[in-house]
């Protein structure tokens, strides 16, 4: 008799921040595991989104891969019952704020954001505070709190058009540091204030890396994520989203290598996309400083667990939630760049 693959306890659960992705190196763990999973899946009816960064495995199984919003969004046009959502805590947030009579799942409750965290509610109010008369526009990378705080949300593909929407002359960008200075230089017409948060994963890689590594690839084309600092991006040749990194690719068919300043788990879906093209990490490393533990803490056995045990479900409070997609609300009637 066959057996039953969904019952039965493949590998053991293993404690917060203990699950590494080195099982996944392992073909047979990984083809058995995948195919458990979307059994499960199935059965439960439930929709896996995986964002662009997490591990190659987790990717594999995706229902859907790209950014967060983008993620968020293709579930509100499934008949899913059940979202798992393979990123981290702010994105499954976002899913349920923006799909509340689904059940939400977040595989692993280790997978949190430093830039996010980097913004509490507190400090939200007391920069308010200091500059009463600015729109607050806060980058999608936050808490549902601090979103239900904010007037409006951008993501990283929209944070220019979204700035420039807006009547008042006057903003507060939040949290993201790098982001939100890149945005000031397109929009000179706007007082901006930033806050002083960044991504630990883009903010450790400075420009002179990226040029030491482009001089053993001098036909290369540089392509970096805002959230890198200013000598970074003034190195690159293009700038834009996450998703928008794997499509700008397409802009350069006659280039063979890139270098790519963001987390190093996009080079799976870039490699798969282009496979006659060479993707470099622009750290010159194998990507050990664009890396974010964060995201490579979900392995095929935490997607496994919270599926089979339905556990870790994520739930915002209706307040929240109703604030929350008020600012997503606004955000999504601007267009992307």
């Amino acid at each position: 008799m066959k057996p039953n693959l969904v019952t039965r306890r493949p590998v053991p659960y293993l404690p917060i921040f203990a699950s590494t992705p080195i099982p996944e190196e392992d073909p047979d763990y990984v083809r058995v595991m995948s195919a458990e999973i979307r059994v499960l899946a199935r059965r439960k009816n439930a929709v896996l989104l995986v964002h662009n960064y997490q591990v190659e495995a987790v990717q594999e199984i995706a229902d859907f891969t790209g950014d967060s919003l983008g993620l968020s969004l293709e579930a509100t046009k499934t008949n899913a019952d059940m979202i798992v959502f393979c990123g981290v805590h702010f994105m499954a947030e976002s899913a349920k704020v923006l799909n509340p009579t689904k059940k939400v799942l977040l595989p692993h409750l280790g997978a949190g954001c430093s830039l996010a965290d980097s913004i509490s509610p507190e400090s939200l109010e007391d920069w308010k505070a200091r500059y009463p008369d600015h729109t607050v526009v806060t980058y999608i990378n936050s808490s549902a709190e601090v979103k239900s705080m904010s007037d409006i949300v951008c993501t990283s593909a929209n944070a220019v058009s979204v700035v420039r929407s807006l009547p008042n002359d006057r903003i507060l960008f939040t949290p993201d540091r790098n982001l939100g200075a890149w945005v000031a230089r397109q929009v000179p017409e706007k007082k901006i204030v930033v806050y002083d948060g960044a991504c630990p994963t883009h903010d450790v890689l400075r420009g002179a890396n990226v040029l030491k590594t482009r001089q053993a690839y001098p036909d290369c084309v540089v392509i970096a994520h805002p959230e890198c600092r200013e000598d970074v991006l003034a190195v690159a040749d293009e700038v834009c989203s996450t998703s928008a990194m794997v499509d700008r690719v397409a802009k350069y068919p006659h280039a063979t290598t890139f270098l790519v300043a963001t987390e190093n788990g996009i080079l799976h879906q870039m490699r798969k996309r282009y496979p006659g093209k060479q993707f470099i990490m622009a750290d010159g490393c194998i990507g050990c400083r664009l890396h974010c533990p964060y995201m490579k803490v979900t392995g095929l056995a935490d997607v496994w667990r919270a599926l089979n045990e339905e556990l870790f479900e994520i739930d915002v409070p209706a307040d929240i939630a109703a604030g929350a997609r008020r600012a997503l609300e606004r955000m999504m009637a601007v267009p992307r760049d």
